[in-house]
């Protein structure tokens, strides 16, 4: 096992992923997922990071795969899978803590599919042991088609293993999907219509519920109105739901 900080360099395009068996917690039952499983006449994106519940893996890595996921399925990949040299209960608390129902998470606890990717890295200045180097791939039928791997450098760098800059490699005539947010509160008939126009237009969203640290003050501070709901596409605020239905019409 490799005790660097840093990266190795090790070519893996046109090669088989390692050859590995990992145990998973499925349904409370202990079982075994193959690389056969995940890779074999599939084509599948992989991405690889540091740790569950670490900062970077969980404000931006994770959360962008999971969001551009129906996209890479309708770009013609099969599944995406993140791996971490992380356990089988550390993972699938972080996935529903995410709430990343799109993402396979697999545990390499053992850092053997790691090590064989030449990817194994020693974090021991931060108490982690060894983990896996950041990085993504392009897997078809088990042999790596392409490889994005963050520079060679100290700490953590997230320059080029995101979802994006994979995605822009399948197809960079994709298009992607909005990120829209609309903040409601319990009882409110506008609310239930805005939702139901981003549902019926299949947009998905994420709803911000008024109550505890969010307030009419928080939402006069953000979109400067103090009325619900008020949605958000791509950061530009749409306004209420009659404003919201007008917006859809004009796509």
């Amino acid at each position: 096992m490799s005790n660097s900080t840093t990266v190795q360099s090790v070519d893996m395009v046109g090669k088989a992923v390692p050859n590995v068996s990992f145990r998973v917690r499925q349904n409370d039952e202990w079982a075994t997922l193959t690389t056969d499983e995940l890779f074999a006449g599939k084509t599948v994106v992989l991405f690889s990071l540091p740790g569950a519940f670490t900062p970077t893996c969980s404000s931006t890595h994770l959360p962008r795969y999971n969001e551009l996921a129906a996209t890479f399925s309708a770009n013609n990949v099969d599944s995406i899978i993140c791996m971490s040299v992380n356990d089988t209960f550390v993972m699938n608390a972080w996935k529903q803590d995410q709430e990343a129902s799109n993402i396979t998470v697999i545990p390499d606890g053992n850092g053997e599919f790691t090590e064989g990717m030449g990817m194994l890295v020693g974090k021991e200045d931060l108490g982690f042991g060894k983990r896996s180097w950041r990085y993504s791939m392009l897997v078809k039928d088990g042999i790596v088609e392409k490889m994005f791997v963050e520079p060679d450098m100290p700490g953590d760098p997230f320059e080029v293993s995101d979802a994006d800059t994979m995605l822009d490699y399948i197809n960079p005539e994709a298009a992607k999907p909005s990120s829209v947010a609309i903040i409601t509160k319990p009882g409110c008939p506008f609310c239930l219509k805005a939702k139901g126009l981003l549902d019926k237009n299949r947009i998905d969203y994420e709803e911000i519920v008024l109550g505890n640290d969010v307030t009419s003050v928080s939402i006069k501070a953000i979109s400067g109105n103090s009325t619900v709901p008020q949605i958000f596409f791509d950061g530009k605020n749409i306004g209420g739901s009659d404003d919201l239905e007008v917006f859809l019409k004009e796509l």
